[in-house]
């Protein structure tokens, strides 16, 4: 009966990720649009239970926030994953830290063959396996070792052959 107010949001805005940060870590954004920010989490004040936030980075026109994490340690990587079932990993290192509400830096060259990224992650080589799951129910589990670590401006390798007309729906690394 009773609600509480955890976040306003404007318009058709919704939540991405909700993610615990400690001192000295820093924030990945990225978009669909295949853009990506860095910046440190002390960028973002600290403010009441139901404030809107603070911008976290220039969404261009048609663009989403398609996924967020947080950045420990120099050594790790960002797998990105496409619609179209194409990922790779690249190392955080090649994202530099900015000021928020930046445009950022391009993260994946998005390509009608690849479609706009759905997701990314922070993942590292304790991890061992990636699960992907298509809108059409197909899923795959493979080794993460198997999603080659690419350069920033790449579009990545297929990670899921799709069916036509299906889709990646969500994926996970472990």
């Amino acid at each position: 009966k009773s609600r509480t107010i955890a976040l306003k949001l404007a318009g058709d805005a919704g939540l991405v990720a909700a993610l615990s940060v400690c001192k000295g870590d820093s924030v990945s954004l990225v978009t669909a649009g295949g853009q990506s920010i860095r910046f440190k989490e002390s960028d973002v004040r600290t403010m009441g239970r139901t404030a809107a936030g603070v911008s976290g980075i220039k969404i261009g026109k048609g663009d989403k926030v398609a996924g967020a994490d947080v950045i420990r340690d120099e050594r790790d990587y960002l797998l990105v994953v496409t619609d179209k079932g194409y990922g790779k990993r690249t190392a955080v290192k090649e994202y530099k830290i900015q000021k928020r509400a930046g445009s950022g830096i391009k993260t994946a060259n998005i390509t009608e063959k690849t479609g706009p990224v759905i997701a990314a992650w922070v993942v590292n080589d304790q991890m061992s396996e990636v699960i992907v799951a298509s809108k059409k129910g197909q899923v795959i589990r493979t080794e993460l070792s198997q999603v080659p670590k690419l350069g920033r401006a790449t579009q990545g390798v297929r990670v899921m052959k799709l069916r036509p007309g299906d889709a990646i729906a969500a994926f996970t690394a472990f």
